[in-house]
């Protein structure tokens, strides 16, 4: 059925989205040249419909960390579907839930006791934001500024990027936003007592902002001395993103809760989880009338269960994170001289497979970038995305609104020769791009536009 379907309406894909689903999205990516009809994807390679090879630095926002179309997980999830399992009873269990939860308790440390499975990733660190009040007797939620923790209200709540947030008010109370990296700050808030739970990315997913030396692990310590919950979102950098299999791992951390997502069904199927100490565990489902305090009907169900084992599986038998860790620093080795030869680069930045680069005016200056960054902080890094897309078939993406940055977030799969194409690509378009005309163009454009 479904490939007739698809056969019958062929290249209907963004006229239909636009009838049917967000037509201002659509509109979006028609003008930026990114409107490709696709007709199939493996590893870290996209497939045009016309036979065309892209690859792949975006990931699906960090969903195909084994790569897209995974076999061996596809695999599983047949398995799991012709085994016709009795999942999602209700009243009842299945093995498949014990089994995942129990393989991610292996590879975190012995703080984290309990998984709660969910169906994404703000849906985890909703549960985090509602079990960690109910276990602690407070109400108040700390997190940082410029942080991103998803979509829903409470998860809005926690949000640091005003971008997201502004026409969704009024917010959850209780919620308060500090700079990432102070400490002084965050003492000050934990200081009141009332904090129930500090929220923090280990590397901030939105601008790739890695923590100063020393901030988690004494960030730490204050949400200890304080009896605050340090919970650590890893949605974006879980599962091998880093270099390590959780972000926390760098730091030697031991949080009481972590948020996953994304990749951890290997792009197939949604699924999230909530891992937490037992502290909070037992300081909600502490009684029997307590038992069912908080669930999904869909979360755990048998086809996430089955395509979580078989993802932790792949990273492991392939070696992806450790594959992370290496094309990472090939990555950084190939891209940060650059900041040399062009002069309007400030930074080249990452960890594992999360890099970016930042944009800055040229030291010499130039009106025609005050002009064009006027109208809208950014603006250069979309001249360098468009043509990496366009003219050499590498998808990327702007880090966020108003932010002077491209990010990527490939498949852990890529290989050297990858990391080459797109070091000698982003030479050559920041070159053009850089151009007096080129910035003038996007200037007068983007004045026009308003």
């Amino acid at each position: 059925m479904i490939h007739e379907l698809l056969e019958a309406r062929a290249g209907e894909d963004y006229d239909l989205y636009a009838r049917t689903i967000n037509p201002q999205f659509m509109r979006v990516l028609k003008t930026i040249g990114f409107d490709r009809v696709w007709s199939r994807a493996e590893g870290q390679y996209l497939y045009d419909q016309d036979g065309n090879r892209y690859l792949d630095l975006l990931g699906g926002f960090g969903m195909f960390n084994v790569g897209r179309n995974n076999p061996r997980v596809r695999e599983a999830l047949v398995e799991a579907l012709e085994l016709e399992t009795p999942g999602s009873v209700q009243l009842g269990v299945s093995l498949l839930p014990g089994l995942l939860a129990e393989e991610l308790l292996k590879r975190t440390p012995a703080r984290l006791a309990r998984v709660l499975f969910t169906n994404s990733g703000t849906e985890a660190v909703e549960a985090a934001l509602k079990l960690g009040r109910a276990a602690t007797r407070r109400s108040r939620v700390v997190s940082t500024e410029h942080g991103f923790h998803g979509l829903t209200l409470g998860s809005l709540s926690a949000n640091g990027d005003a971008h997201f947030v502004d026409r969704f008010g009024p917010l959850l109370p209780g919620f308060s936003q500090i700079p990432f990296g102070d400490l002084g700050a965050l003492e000050r808030e934990l200081r009141t007592e009332d904090v129930a739970l500090f929220l923090v990315e280990p590397v901030q997913g939105k601008g790739v902002n890695l923590p100063p030396a020393g901030y988690l692990e004494n960030a730490q310590r204050l949400c200890r001395e304080y009896d605050t919950l340090f919970a650590v979102d890893e949605v974006l950098t879980g599962l091998g993103r880093t270099g390590k299999l959780f972000a926390f791992e760098h730091w030697g951390l031991e949080p009481d809760l972590v948020t996953v997502a994304k990749s951890l069904s290997g792009g197939y199927v949604p699924v999230g989880a909530l891992l937490m100490s037992a502290q909070v565990y037992d300081g909600v489902f502490d009684s029997l009338e307590h038992s069912v305090s908080h669930g999904s009907t869909f979360a755990p169900n048998d086809l996430a269960m089955a395509a979580g084992l078989a993802t932790l599986r792949e990273l492991d038998t392939e070696a992806l994170v450790e594959r992370s860790a290496r094309l990472g620093e090939l990555l950084l080795e190939r891209t940060r001289p650059l900041v040399e030869t062009h002069d309007v680069i400030r930074e080249v930045r990452g960890l594992g497979l999360l890099w970016a680069m930042e944009f800055a005016e040229p030291d010499s200056g130039s009106l025609a970038w005050r002009v064009m960054e006027r109208m809208q902080t950014g603006l250069f890094a979309q001249l360098v995305v468009v043509p990496l897309f366009t003219t050499h078939r590498i998808l990327s993406q702007v880090a966020g609104h108003d932010l002077p940055v491209i990010r990527c977030l490939p498949p852990l799969v890529l290989d050297e020769q990858d990391v080459e194409t797109f070091a000698e690509a982003l030479d050559e378009v920041i070159a053009k791009a850089a151009r007096p005309s080129r910035v003038a163009g996007l200037a007068l454009r983007a004045a026009r536009a308003r």
